[in-house]
């Protein structure tokens, strides 16, 4: 995005130093990045970057108007709504397609967004294996709003740790060690000092949660929660579990049901020129005539699963729960990134953070995908170069 930055990264790009980049990567907990590193990162402009922020103060003003919790109640299926909400999510993440305008002009545009975390944790030691790589000026940050390592790190552990024995706080998630994520919980332990627990491990006793920790009995009095409730529900064989929609006496981080709050269910509420178009499928009095335009896509699902692309009327028919499902203007990707075969396309996915006292969220940091395919995502990239999960460097 940046051409001058660009033509230089490629011009010296070579093989070896991206094998030295992923060894390093590697190390650091060998065995647990499962998901294919982009042999470049992004680099974005000041401008590009402040359209996003805008949008975000957009969206912002959405989530802290006092009628949201109204208007979201609907988004939480009833089966997963866990008791003892707080009134703000901690975390937010917002991702932007780099997209074409009809006037040709590269502008983003908000693909998604989730009151959820992210690769937290691996992206403050990522972006600086990455920054030394790319061998970045000091006038490009992968932060956002002045955070540096050291105080996106500290914020983190003031989050989810606060003022607690690292040792009763616990990163929740269904079989940690298997999801393809889990260098990010490995790197969190690193940071904070706190233990990953699977779902299947808690010890539930009256109104009180507990896990093994190192075959001592331990209480738990925050939740840093990886868990994604749909994906929970396609579990199989999962046996008896702690039932975590009954009232525990434990603080979450984020509480479980701002992942549905803050979602694909909140963006027909947002007006901005950054933020496509989206209805309610069973809102809508008539289809559009261009519905080639639009992608479809179920509310309650994770990953890209169930999103129809090239929409058809005979796909809208076939919905059987309008209500659960909404319909979005499509986006043109840019073919933005050079790289020696064919151009790739972009994601930038922007973390806030949202301490106890503050008015609203702040930006702090981000990741990047890259994409050749169809969609952002590894199933749509097999057996492609210069594509997968990598950082965006912002211009100061």
């Amino acid at each position: 995005m940046i051409p001058g930055l660009r033509e230089r990264f490629n011009a010296n790009f070579t093989k070896e130093k991206y094998d030295a980049y992923m060894a390093k990567l590697e190390a650091l907990h060998p065995g647990a990045l499962d998901f294919r590193n982009a042999e470049t990162p992004v680099f974005v402009p000041k401008d590009f970057k402040d359209k996003m922020l805008h949008a975000c103060e957009d969206i912002i003003d959405v989530i802290v108007d006092p009628k949201f919790l109204a208007l979201t109640e609907r988004g939480i299926p009833e089966n997963v709504k866990v008791p003892n909400e707080n009134s703000h999510t901690e975390f937010l993440v917002f991702d932007f397609g780099i997209c074409e305008n009809k006037n040709g002009e590269l502008e983003p545009q908000l693909i998604e967004m989730q009151g959820f975390p992210t690769l937290y944790a691996f992206q403050a030691f990522h972006s600086e294996l990455t920054a030394e790589y790319a061998e970045l000026p000091d006038t490009f940050s992968p932060y956002l709003n002045g955070y540096t390592k050291e105080t996106y790190v500290e914020l983190l552990r003031e989050l989810i740790v606060g003022d607690l024995n690292p040792e009763n706080v616990i990163l929740l998630e269904i079989f940690p060690e298997q999801q393809k994520t889990r260098i990010d919980f490995y790197c969190t332990g690193q940071l904070l000092g706190i233990k990953m627990v699977c779902l299947t491990k808690l010890i539930a006793e009256g109104d009180k949660l507990f896990y093994m920790n190192n075959g001592v009995k331990t209480p738990i009095k925050r939740i840093y929660n990886r868990v994604i409730f749909d994906d929970l529900q396609k579990q199989e064989g999962l046996g008896e579990v702690v039932d975590l929609t009954k009232p525990y006496n434990v603080e979450w981080a984020p509480h479980p049901n701002w992942f549905y709050r803050i979602s694909k269910f909140t963006l027909p509420f947002i007006k901005n020129p950054y933020v496509p178009e989206t209805y309610f499928l069973n809102e809508l009095k008539q289809m559009p005539a261009d519905l080639e335009n639009y992608v479809l896509k179920p509310l309650f699902s994770f990953a890209g699963m169930g999103v129809v692309i090239d929409v058809k009327p005979e796909d809208i028919e076939a919905v059987k729960d309008p209500e659960n499902w909404i319909l979005q203007k499509k986006v043109k990707y840019a073919d933005v990134i050079k790289t020696p075969d064919e151009p790739a396309k972009a994601e930038i996915r922007l973390f806030y953070f949202w301490k106890k006292g503050w008015a609203r969220p702040v930006g702090v940091h981000n990741l990047a995908r890259l994409s050749k395919g169809k969609m952002i995502g590894t199933r749509y990239n097999k057996n492609k170069e210069w594509v997968g999960g990598n950082v965006a460097f912002f211009e100061k």
